[in-house]
């Protein structure tokens, strides 16, 4: 486990304080870094330090329990700095919220603990060899009195930073000598667990300094209190997936209001005005006002919508609920809220989600495409590295296409479907 010793959050408020604090600081080497990709190992101490990645511990684990709507605020605020570190700590909290809606209490009391005093979780979920993106190979199955992981996972961010990583497995039990039910499981293991091994091959275009490199698996042994059960969280209505996207959509939120600053503070500092204007700063340009108003709506549309869908997901949550001392499990709602009322707002929140997805990703790519049309020639310039923000857009907005959230949209509109429970809306 990595050596640091955490602060306490306390309330909302106390952490938007303390991401701007560590934003400030974040954003002044992040292009840099960028450049040389050079992996912001340091960076992450200090996130870790700071207590924002124990925000979600549940307050009968010593944690100041915030909603989502907070984590998506914080996110946001991180990104709109450096999308880099935003991105990292996301599986991070997807896992932290897979282990309180489906671990036991002890598993609870066990991992939730170590993340009170900094630890951090990376996902290793991602694989190249199936036919889709859905189909796991990586498989988890008996050895002697324990479990044995073995298979190769991709795309996995944060990893290289992590000191437990969150493993999607499937399990293989022809014999039921396991006395587990069939289907997927979570296994969560640390990062130094012997077969374990984690490569810094990471190339993407953007995105660059995340650490989502490659994990091979080859034998790397378990205990069976180390495996949680993925069908609590994802095969039934618990907004377990609303809130992994609202977290990209965050993402993509502060990419769009990191792109629009810096443009702003360029045009402001070194653009020239084209000489039709007649003005003799490139700020009293009219056309280049048009299009930073236009630009500014955008942003504002994003976050406006991203606020929306976090405030949609809080309430989801609120009628789930979730019982951290008795089975481990999200509450029966149909014995509390109601199963149809509880169904109607996890639909309800994905939707909102969706819709703030399309307009983060829309946000993000445009303002930091148009980064270069209203900073001029001068903005093009290498060394600058300007061209940093629409790498980490494009990149970023690959997550879970924005074509099939219009599809969930659209159908929900027109046929009164429901989004599918697969945990990806």
């Amino acid at each position: 486990m990595t050596a640091v010793t955490a602060d306490r959050i306390a309330s909302a408020a106390n952490a938007y304080a303390v991401a701007r604090r560590l934003a400030d600081g974040f954003a002044v080497g992040a292009a840099r870094r960028d450049r040389e990709r050079e992996l912001p190992y340091r960076e992450i101490d200090d996130l870790a330090a700071s207590g924002l990645l124990a925000i979600t511990v549940p307050a009968d684990l010593g944690g100041p329990d915030l909603p989502p709507s907070a984590v998506a605020e914080v996110v946001r605020i991180l990104a709109a700095a450096d999308p880099n570190i935003a991105q990292i700590p996301h599986s991070h909290f997807v896992y932290v919220n897979l282990l309180r809606l489906a671990g036991s209490p002890e598993q609870q009391r066990r991992y939730l603990g170590r993340v009170l005093g900094g630890s951090r979780i990376a996902n290793a979920q991602s694989e190249r060899t199936g036919a889709t993106v859905a189909e796991i190979a990586t498989t988890v199955r008996p050895d002697g009195g324990r479990f044995r992981v073995d298979g190769v996972k991709y795309y996995c961010t944060g990893s290289l930073f992590a000191d437990v990583l969150a493993v999607l497995t499937r399990l293989e039990d022809p014999d039921g000598t396991s006395g587990l039910t069939p289907g997927e499981y979570i296994a969560y293991l640390p990062a130094e667990t012997p077969g374990v091994r984690i490569i810094d091959d990471w190339n993407g275009i953007g995105q660059r300094t995340t650490g989502s490199g490659t994990v091979r698996f080859d034998g790397a042994l378990i205990d069976r209190d180390q495996l949680v059960e993925r069908s609590a969280a994802v095969r039934a209505p618990t907004g377990y997936g609303a809130f992994a996207q609202l977290l990209h959509v965050a993402i993509d939120t502060g990419i769009a209001r990191g792109a629009l600053t810096a443009a702003t503070e360029f045009v402001r500092t070194k653009s020239r005005p084209w000489f039709e204007a007649g003005v003799e700063r490139a700020v009293d340009d009219p056309l280049l006002i048009q299009r930073f108003g236009e630009l500014a709506v955008a942003v504002a549309a994003a976050e406006a919508t991203l606020s929306a869908a976090g405030k949609a997901v809080d309430r989801a949550v609120a009628v789930t609920g979730h019982d951290h001392t008795n089975s481990g499990a999200a509450v029966d709602v149909s014995a509390s809220a109601g199963a149809g009322a509880a169904a109607d707002r996890i639909a309800a929140a994905s939707l909102s989600v969706a819709t703030a997805k399309a307009l983060a990703d829309r946000a993000a790519t445009e303002v930091s495409s148009a980064l270069f049309e209203v900073g001029g020639t001068r903005s093009a310039a290498a060394d600058l590295n300007l061209h940093h923000f629409w790498r980490n857009a494009r990149t970023h907005t690959l997550h879970d296409p924005v074509r099939w959230k219009y599809q969930h949209i659209g159908r929900s509109l027109l046929h009164d479907v429901p989004p599918p429970l697969h945990g990806v809306i």
